[in-house]
Parts: C-alpha cells; sequence; structure tokens
C-alpha cells in the first residue's frame, strides 16, 4: 500500500472538504480550489479527516493514490495558509517593479519585460531585486515563479539572472588565459 496516499489529512480549522461525485472542493479562509478525481480513487470525510483508498491494487491505481493525497493535502495547505516563492534579480541594472497587478523587469535587454499576474496569484516587490510571488494554488504559484525565472536564467560565468532566493548557481571558471 503506498505510504503516502494511506496518510490522512488532518483539516485545519476554517478548512471544509466536500466530495461531489469525481471532484473535491476545498474551501478556507483564503479561498476555494477544486480538482477532479481519478475514478480509481475514492475519498471520504469524517469529523476532521480525508482519507483516501483505492480501489483496486493496479499499478496505476497505486500511482494515483498516493498523487491525489498530495494534491488535496496541497489544496488544504494553500486554503489555509498560501504559497509563495522568492525570487532574486542578481546583476548591474536588473530591477523589478509593480506596474498595477502586473510585474515589470528591467534585466538587460532593450525593453523591459512585462508579466500580467494570472487569477489568484499576486506579486510583492519589497526590495527592487526581489520579487515575492504569492497565491493559494502551489502548482500556478510554481509555474508563474517558473515564466519569470525563465526571462533571464542565472548564468554561470557571472552569475547574472533572475533565481530563487535558496538557489545555488553552479559558477564556471570561464576562459583561460594563454601561456607561452
Amino acid at each position: 500500500m503506498s505510504r503516502v496516499g494511506k496518510a490522512p489529512i488532518s483539516l485545519p480549522s476554517g478548512v471544509e472538504v466536500k466530495v461531489s461525485g469525481r471532484v473535491v472542493e476545498v474551501k478556507g479562509p483564503k479561498g476555494s480550489l477544486t480538482q477532479d478525481i481519478d475514478p480509481a480513487i475514492n475519498v471520504s470525510v469524517d469529523d476532521g479527516t480525508v482519507a483516501l483508498d483505492r480501489s483496486n491494487d493496479e499499478r496505476s491505481s497505486r500511482a494515483l493514490h498516493g498523487l491525489y493525497r498530495s494534491l488535496i493535502n496541497n489544496m488544504v495547505i494553500g486554503v489555509s495558509e498560501g504559497y509563495s516563492k522568492e525570487l532574486t534579480a542578481v546583476g548591474v541594472g536588473y530591477r523589478a517593479s509593480l506596474k498595477g497587478k502586473n510585474l515589470e523587469l528591467l534585466v538587460g535587454f532593450s525593453h523591459p519585460v512585462n508579466i500580467e499576474a494570472p487569477d489568484g496569484i499576486t506579486f510583492e516587490v519589497p526590495e527592487q531585486t526581489k520579487i515575492i510571488v504569492s497565491g493559494i494554488d502551489k502548482q500556478k504559484v510554481g509555474q508563474v515563479a517558473a515564466n519569470i525565472r525563465a526571462v533571464r536564467p542565472p548564468e554561470p560565468y557571472k552569475g547574472k539572472g533572475i533565481r530563487y532566493v535558496d538557489e545555488h548557481v553552479r559558477r564556471k571558471a570561464g576562459k583561460a588565459g594563454v601561456s607561452a
């Protein structure tokens, strides 16, 4: 049996889970999220916990068991606490600013790069070189942060670019001088 899938999900106060057919809806203080569930997985909610069970022991069902447990757990954490990713811009003249809800990046191109905030995602720029992406959907927060990083990924010679705060960039030595 799946070690991840069989672990029950405890619900914090203020979070409610509703199962209707093949759709799980999680509501909390920060918002609500929905997820379609595969027919091989059964979801049950009772007195503050959510339990998942699978109908058979096929390989695909075993894989989906842990997956859907993780997705529902991420939804519960998202609607109660939320998720955020921090990025930093490293380089001379690299900076970020907010233009309404959208993010404007100046990262060495001849033009500023504008990134629109999708529904449910907010940007914060506490410093010119620091960007915080936050929201309730873990997958969407991670994807938007990856899209921002992809505008100017860190390069290995000087380390310039946009990177996650906890990311380590492996540096290369560069050209060695030719000795005669």
